[in-house]
């Protein structure tokens, strides 16, 4: 269950929780209203009134605005470095491979939440901790990738980190770019032709090891 879909399971004002159901209900309703609102204009009184709790209860799991932001981050940071090793992990064949860590990104700017809206549309990126972690997820994603790179084509890690970090960014702006075009293109067809052109470029650096004559 999602942390929005725990959010509408827990709303009604008065139900208590367990500590750790709450906290993930009071998530949920943050992040409603952050992706609807933006961090500047939301209000903990939104957050509150969304989750059906009063606003003694948010600042018990909370102190403020700001804490509950980066508890938000550091969730769905996190379950983007995952989807992405994921992907990696899920074959051996390298085509593939950068075929299912396409998809990785447009399933995760996909999700009816609108969370990668926090991780890479954020009004706050100009607030150190906001910065660090969507550098962290930027930089994770990217090492993920590179590490298939080097041992696959023997180049140096600095070389390996540059595609990967072409690569993991070509995936997270053209996904972007994607949702935001109303996905006038299926998402199957775009992960596809997104594919296609990654895969022409990185499969022109060869398998370390075989003999190319």
């Amino acid at each position: 269950m999602t942390a929005i879909e725990q959010t509408e399971a827990a709303r009604p004002r008065g139900t208590r929780l367990p500590r750790r159901a709450r906290r993930n209900q009071l998530l949920g309703a943050a992040q409603e209203v952050f992706v609807a609102q933006g961090y500047h204009s939301a209000a903990m009184d939104d957050i509150a009134e969304r989750a059906g709790v009063s606003k003694p209860v948010l600042y018990q799991h909370f102190p403020g605005k700001l804490d509950l932001y980066l508890a938000l981050l550091d969730q769905h940071c996190e379950s983007l470095i995952q989807a992405v090793r994921g992907a990696l992990a899920s074959t051996t064949d390298n085509k593939q491979r950068v075929r299912a860590t396409m998809d990785a990104y447009f399933a995760y700017v996909e999700d009816e939440g609108g969370a990668f809206r926090l991780v890479f549309e954020s009004d706050l990126t100009n607030e150190p901790a906001v910065r660090e972690r969507v550098d962290k997820v930027t930089n994770e994603c990217a090492e993920a990738i590179c590490d298939v790179i080097a041992e696959d084509t023997g180049l140096s890690r600095a070389e390996s980190m540059l595609l990967a970090s072409g690569l993991g960014g070509l995936s997270q702006v053209v996904a972007r770019s994607w949702l935001h075009s109303d996905r006038s293109v299926p998402r199957e067809q775009a992960v596809q032709l997104l594919a296609s052109l990654a895969w022409r470029g990185i499969a022109g650096f060869p398998l370390h090891g075989i003999d190319q004559h």
